[in-house]
């Protein structure tokens, strides 16, 4: 691992009764391509307990392929994950670890995609 974020305390995203969420961002240096990458990831999440089935359904630890490198793609994985400019909970703990990170196809830094985002999205820093 390079870099990890802080810890932050969210809301789940969409509105749900699900408790709030831990999220934190890591830069991490690897050979693996991005599909093994996230296999390996796919695999971490189902040894902590994660089955996949219903969309957004309350899971014990949910691993996501934000961006590798400056790779754009429309097959899976899609990079840039493709809603990670909407969400505070993956863009504050992006900026910890890349602050100077720019979306390589909506070309804004993480700054700006945080200053476009809509009210309402609670970013908590744990233990700030």
């Amino acid at each position: 691992m390079l870099d990890r974020s802080r810890w932050f305390e969210t809301r789940p995203v969409p509105v749900s009764d699900q408790p709030n969420f831990i999220n934190a961002a890591a830069s991490l240096a690897t050979s693996l391509s991005p599909k093994a990458l996230l296999e390996t990831l796919h695999d971490i999440e189902a040894r902590f307990g994660r089955l996949r089935g219903e969309r957004n359904a309350a899971r014990p630890l949910d691993l996501d392929l934000l961006a590798y490198h400056e790779v754009l793609s429309e097959a899976a994985p899609i990079l840039p994950h493709p809603r990670l400019h909407e969400r505070a909970f993956v863009l504050f703990p992006l900026r910890d670890v890349a602050p100077d990170w720019r979306h390589p196809r909506l070309q804004k830094s993480v700054s700006e995609m945080i200053a476009a985002l809509p009210p309402g999205q609670d970013v908590h820093p744990l233990g700030d």
